[in-house]
C-alpha cells in the first residue's frame, strides 16, 4: 500500500496511481531501490531537466530537450505521459501514451511520493495537471495540401534537413501527419521549450500546420 500525504491528493490519488505505475514497469522502476533499466528509474522526477540522469541512457532527442529547457513539472509530466512525441521528437519511449486524464493525475499523484521536497512542488494553474497541448478534434481531422507545404517548408529547411538526417538538428521528414500537427501545436502553446520554434509556431495557422504535415510525411 502506498502511504502518501496529503498533498498528494491535490494531483490525484497515488494508490490508484501505483495501479496505472504497472503500464510503465516494463522500464522504468521507482521508491527505494529503483535502478535505471531501458528507461531511467523516477524517484525525484519532479523538478529534474529531462536527460539529466548522468547513469541513464536517453535518445538524442531527449537530451536536446533538456538542453532546450525541458523541466519535469506536473504540466509538462502530464503532457508527455498523454503523447510522449507531443513534447520530445524522436523520443526512444515506444510507450502511446495515456489518455485518462484521470489515469495521468493518478499517476503523477504516485510519483510524487518518491520526489525528495514534493511538498515545495507548486501545482500547475488553475489545475494540478494540464493536457497539452490541447487540440480540438477538428485541427487533427485538417488535410494539410503538401504541395502549399512544399511553398512553407523552405523556412523550416534552413534548419531542418531535406533528408532527414538527424546531425544537430531533428531531422522532420517522414514524420507521421498527427505527430506532427501535435508536436507544432505543443510549440504553439508554449508546452515545447524551444524559444526559436515557439516564434516559429506562433506565425502559423492551423491550415499551415496541416500543410507542413503533408508535406513532410511524404518527404524522403
Amino acid at each position: 500500500m502506498v502511504v502518501a500525504p496529503a498533498y498528494g491528493e491535490e494531483i490525484g490519488n497515488p494508490e490508484k496511481g501505483a495501479a496505472v505505475f504497472k503500464k510503465c514497469k516494463a522500464c522504468h522502476q521507482v521508491g527505494e531501490g529503483a535502478k535505471n533499466r531501458v528507461g531511467p528509474q523516477l524517484n525525484g522526477i519532479f523538478g529534474k531537466a529531462a536527460g539529466s540522469d548522468p547513469d541513464a541512457k536517453y535518445s538524442k532527442g531527449m537530451k536536446r530537450a533538456g538542453a532546450d529547457g525541458l523541466i519535469w513539472t506536473s504540466e509538462t509530466l502530464d503532457a508527455f505521459i498523454e503523447n510522449p512525441k507531443a513534447l520530445v521528437s524522436k523520443t526512444r519511449m515506444s510507450f502511446r501514451g495515456i489518455s485518462d486524464p484521470a489515469d495521468r493525475a493518478n499517476l503523477l499523484a504516485y510519483l510524487r511520493v518518491y520526489s525528495d521536497n514534493p511538498a515545495d512542488i507548486p501545482e500547475a494553474e488553475p489545475t494540478a495537471t494540464s493536457d497539452g497541448p490541447v487540440l480540438d478534434a477538428a485541427i487533427l481531422a485538417l488535410v494539410g495540401d503538401p504541395e502549399y507545404g512544399e511553398y512553407l517548408a523552405s523556412e523550416c529547411q534552413t534548419c531542418h534537413q531535406t533528408s532527414g538526417a538527424n546531425d544537430g538538428i531533428p531531422g522532420i521528414s517522414g514524420w507521421p501527419t498527427e505527430d506532427f500537427v501535435v508536436a507544432m501545436h505543443a510549440y504553439k502553446q508554449r508546452m515545447r521549450p524551444h524559444p526559436v520554434m515557439q516564434m516559429m509556431a506562433g506565425r502559423l495557422s492551423n491550415d499551415e500546420i496541416a500543410a507542413l504535415a503533408a508535406y513532410f510525411e511524404d518527404l524522403e
